[in-house]
């Protein structure tokens, strides 16, 4: 065995020895609070991936869309009628140019109502509030009711947050944070969303 080979083996090793270190040191069994945010594409196709994985082990799941809602969704289409699945959706979407303040309040009220069902029960083990970000952005749910219902939750429960701009608050509570940076995305060169693909 070569000088390099013996150094890489020796840095493997030492890899290893961190990591089983870390697992060893990993005790604490509770849910999490998970945030997707960043300007990058790819937030909720990675919380969908969780409840995908979620429902494979016949967990309950819900999920409150606030923005993306009455788009397609490839992912909720296929999992729909898994009877562990519960999918609440902001029924008149997003006007993003706020024409209809009043009508977006109302309906984010409805779907944040259906979230705050969901954060409370013990039996869902995993509750994703999709692009719930803008909704606080913007105002149209205050960050301290948000917070609370969270702090609240079942001790077992995991909840998922996307979207950007992530408020701090959130962030600061988080266990695990993840910011999607993008780098280039077809749509800047004219390229349409493609079904299955992004959406």
């Amino acid at each position: 065995m070569n000088d390099r080979d013996t150094r890489h083996q020796q840095a493997m090793q030492k890899l290893k020895t961190r990591v089983d270190e870390k697992v060893a040191e990993a005790t604490e069994q509770r849910g999490l609070l998970l945030i997707f945010t960043g300007n990058g594409k790819g937030k909720t196709t990675a919380a969908w991936g969780t409840v995908t994985r979620a429902l494979g082990y016949g967990y309950r799941v819900g999920v409150v869309q606030f923005i993306k809602g009455l788009w397609e969704c490839g992912e909720r289409e296929r999992l729909a009628e898994d009877p562990h699945l519960e999918v609440a959706i902001m029924a008149t979407g997003f006007t993003w140019d706020t024409q209809d303040r009043e009508a977006d309040t109302r309906a984010c009220e409805e779907v944040w109502a259906q979230a705050e069902r969901m954060l409370a029960d013990p039996e869902v083990y995993l509750v994703v509030l999709d692009e719930i970000t803008y909704m606080l952005k913007f105002g149209y749910l205050d960050i301290a009711t948000v917070k609370r219902a969270l702090d609240n939750r079942p001790a077992e429960q995991t909840v998922i947050i996307t979207g950007r701009n992530a408020h701090r608050e959130l962030t600061a509570m988080a266990d695990t944070v993840t910011e999607m940076n993008e780098v280039r995305h077809a749509f800047n060169s004219g390229l349409q969303a493609r079904r299955g693909i992004d959406y």
